[in-house]
């Protein structure tokens, strides 16, 4: 009788510790069990904001089966400590979300997006073992580490009133510098996804960061929030012609402008279905002619032609320029505005760097160019591309060529003070 009594009591307990053992695995998975945490707070809102609101964390953050979520939450007990003593910052995804976990939901055999305007062949990236987080990374917390407004001084700004300003399509979605990094890669014979750093947010944990990052993030901030791009770091001359030197290459292959060597198309319409060239851009000497159109448009120009769209890199964000400013600004045509958006922008840069056919040849140029730039209203023409004086080596430079004017007009210009 009594070894009845006993087996009860050890099957009652086992049911007892099972029991609390489920429901301690079903209540830390919960979502809301990580807005417990002040540090979690990017991501909880982020995730709240993103296509996967409905499901739970753990359905891809944790391989599928019970032994691997077991083994999961043991090894969870480590951010208890981190909670503790202080997590890392910024808190930054070390372990990829699986293909595995993606495919619960998501068929390999899709071909076109949602929107109908994309043709990606998912099942060939699949079949070449590309992972999902590789064109995905953003969408279920908007690259929030890339961007630098995850860290410990931004856990109070992300609150349900500010997502929205911080949480947008551009971050969740695949931007077109995704698709051009990788197939660029590939034309050079790399296959960058067998690396799964590549997938992953830079983790700057234990490493002393460079100088070139901090200096990133300490520029100032412009009016989308971002600091400089990758390609106007604060270099000289030299180094601006370098780092842009890339980025334009790309261009000048998705506008199909440069076939060569290429394995893998990037022009525009390889992948869009709905994309078409602007019936004014088809006219004659377009590219002769266009400045009066950017003067008008410009913030049409700019939603085609922006940087962001065509490189992978997410520059450094200041997170309250991000909440306070307003994006939607209507835009004045203003000259000036339209000179410094040209100078820095690597599209615009790709085209402006090269000699133009009306400049002649250089030595009857160098002679007859003086008309040209009578008014302030011409030399801001002749500003899109040079500089007025010889940028020193230690200040930021937009200049897409490094001819500038005082190299010849070393006294100055006419009708200038002491010229």
């Amino acid at each position: 009788m009594n070894r009845w009594k006993l087996g009860f009591a050890l099957l009652f307990g086992l049911i007892a510790m099972s029991g609390t053992a489920y429901g301690a695995i079903a209540f830390t998975s919960n979502p809301v069990f990580c807005s417990s945490c002040h540090e979690m707070a990017p991501e909880y809102q982020t995730f709240k904001a993103s296509a996967h609101s409905e499901i739970k964390c753990t359905q891809c953050h944790i391989e599928p089966g019970a032994k691997n979520m077991v083994l999961h939450k043991i090894e969870s007990m480590k951010e208890v400590y981190y909670h503790i003593v202080g997590p890392p910052d910024p808190i930054v995804q070390t372990v990829p979300v699986l293909k595995v976990n993606c495919g619960q939901c998501h068929s390999d055999n899709r071909l076109v997006t949602a929107t109908g305007d994309l043709k990606v062949n998912h099942k060939k990236h699949v079949e070449e073992s590309i992972p999902c987080i590789t064109c995905h990374a953003g969408v279920a917390h908007g690259k929030v580490v890339d961007r630098g407004i995850n860290g410990s001084e931004t856990y109070d700004h992300w609150t349900e009133e500010n997502i929205g300003k911080l949480m947008t399509k551009e971050y969740t979605n695949p931007n077109m510098g995704t698709c051009i990094d990788c197939h660029d890669k590939v034309n050079k014979g790399e296959k960058p996804w067998k690396d799964i750093a590549y997938s992953l947010p830079v983790n700057t944990h234990g490493a002393e960061k460079d100088k070139g990052h901090d200096s990133e993030k300490a520029a100032t901030a412009s009016g989308d929030g971002t600091a400089a791009e990758p390609h106007d770091s604060v270099v000289g001359v030299e180094g601006k012609h370098e780092t842009n030197t890339k980025t334009q290459a790309i261009i000048l292959q998705a506008l199909g402008k440069q076939k060569e060597d290429v394995k893998l198309s990037m022009e525009c319409l390889t992948c869009h279905e709905e994309i078409s060239i602007p019936k004014n851009h088809q006219q004659k000497n377009w590219n002769q002619g266009h400045g009066g159109a950017a003067l008008k448009e410009l913030n049409q120009c700019l939603d085609c032609h922006k940087d962001s769209k065509w490189i992978r890199e997410m520059p450094k964000q200041d997170i309250l320029t991000l909440i306070n400013g307003e994006k939607d600004e209507k835009y004045v045509p203003n000259i000036k505005t339209v000179k410094d958006k040209s100078r820095d922008s690597a599209f615009c840069s790709t085209c402006h760097a090269e000699r133009p056919d009306g400049h002649g040849d250089s030595d009857n140029w160098l002679t007859a160019h003086a008309p040209k730039a009578k008014t302030n209203e011409a030399k801001a023409q002749c500003f899109v591309c040079h500089d007025k004086e010889k940028p020193a080596a230690d200040k930021k430079t937009t200049a897409p060529t490094d001819v500038y004017c005082q190299f010849c007009h070393r006294t100055g210009f006419k009708g200038e003070k002491g010229a």
